[in-house]
């Protein structure tokens, strides 16, 4: 009975999820309106029109997020209108929540649209005002539908700037990740209630119905990071039920890991996942992070003392198999599918 109460319940899942997803790729148009109408309404009438006129040549079909930082009128009245170049500096390929930017170091770097340009942050956590490179948020934020977020400023950003104090970073605890039997799981759950809502609110419902299913069981509560892909990228997969327990384990790690925790990430450590043998390699460029090759694109999406949920905006591939790519069967001693990665390891010494 329990065996095919739970099939029911993933076929009833199938069914809501085609129901619930969009074939988009990029930024719905519909946010990049709503924000235009927002921001108008809102006072910042120069950087409403700026977006919509702008929004094409700035915000790629790849953007699938974002966060603009929007300077007052004044200050196009003082500085006129900027380059193209400027104004991708006011613009983060990220979604960055108000909690996710509160939480970040003095001194860390937030990727932007002009290649090779950083923010700085220059605020401290416990400060009540956020600043990225000496200038303030003065409205936080001004527009947040999951996809596109906005945040006043009180002035345009200088991409000359520079901090002249250096502040390490808290050091990245492996201990948490340091584990050698695979996690056990069994028949005992807990709930996921407050992040499958936040989840579903954000456009990452199937996520959400994977938690809810309690495909994850525990003994006990352990620490656990969700790296979830957007609903948008799911619909192809939504039918085949026989992939849920693969599609899911794979994006989640037995270890709590913000965004801040990647920052002190070595390049190309490997995170074991639920997934036996399969693991996340964790790489940066231009201080954006890229697990097995797909960018995290909405860091600390919902984060508690236990639970981390990062937003992807593709799915983890799972490796391909020797009768898709022609290679011998027999490497890596022909005794797995997969080649098997410790929870973590790094190629790159400390």
């Amino acid at each position: 009975m329990a065996a095919r109460a739970s099939i029911l319940q993933l076929i009833t899942f199938s069914v809501m999820i085609f129901s619930l997803l969009s074939l988009s790729t990029s930024l719905p148009t519909e946010s990049i309106l709503n924000a235009v109408e927002t921001l108008a309404n809102a006072g910042y009438v120069v950087m409403s029109l700026t977006l919509q006129v702008t929004s094409e040549a700035v915000l790629t079909s790849q953007c699938r997020s974002a966060t603009v930082f929007a300077p007052p009128d004044y200050s196009f009245a003082r500085f006129g209108q900027p380059s193209l170049s400027l104004l991708r500096f006011h613009f983060s390929p990220l979604a960055l929540s108000v909690e996710s930017l509160k939480s970040l170091p003095y001194g860390t770097k937030v990727p932007t649209l002009f290649a090779g340009k950083s923010l700085t942050v220059t605020s401290f956590s416990s400060d009540d005002q956020i600043s990225l490179n000496d200038v303030k948020l003065s409205r936080w934020p001004i527009y947040d539908d999951g996809s596109l977020v906005i945040f006043g400023i009180e002035s345009f950003f200088n991409p000359a700037f520079s901090s002249a104090v250096q502040i390490r970073n808290p050091s990245f605890d492996a201990g948490c990740v340091a584990v050698n039997d695979f996690p056990k799981t069994s028949s005992k759950g807990f709930m996921f209630g407050e992040a499958s809502e936040t989840l579903r609110a954000r456009g990452y419902s199937m996520m959400a119905s994977f938690l809810d299913l309690q495909l994850l069981g525990f003994i006990g509560q352990p620490k656990l990071t969700v790296f979830a892909p957007v609903d948008e990228v799911m619909v192809n997969l939504a039918g085949d039920i026989p992939e849920y327990s693969s599609l899911f384990l794979r994006h989640v790690v037995p270890c709590k890991l913000s965004w801040i925790d990647m920052v002190n990430v070595n390049q190309g450590t490997v995170l074991q996942t639920y997934l036996q043998g399969f693991g996340m390699n964790v790489t940066k460029a231009n201080d954006l992070f890229v697990v097995n090759g797909v960018q995290v694109t909405f860091p600390d999406m919902y984060y508690s003392d236990w639970l981390v949920v990062h937003g992807l905006p593709e799915v983890l591939p799972l490796p391909r198999t020797p009768e898709h790519d022609g290679s011998d069967p027999d490497d890596n001693g022909g005794n797995e599918k997969f080649p098997r990665a410790s929870i973590a390891s790094s190629k790159a010494k400390p």
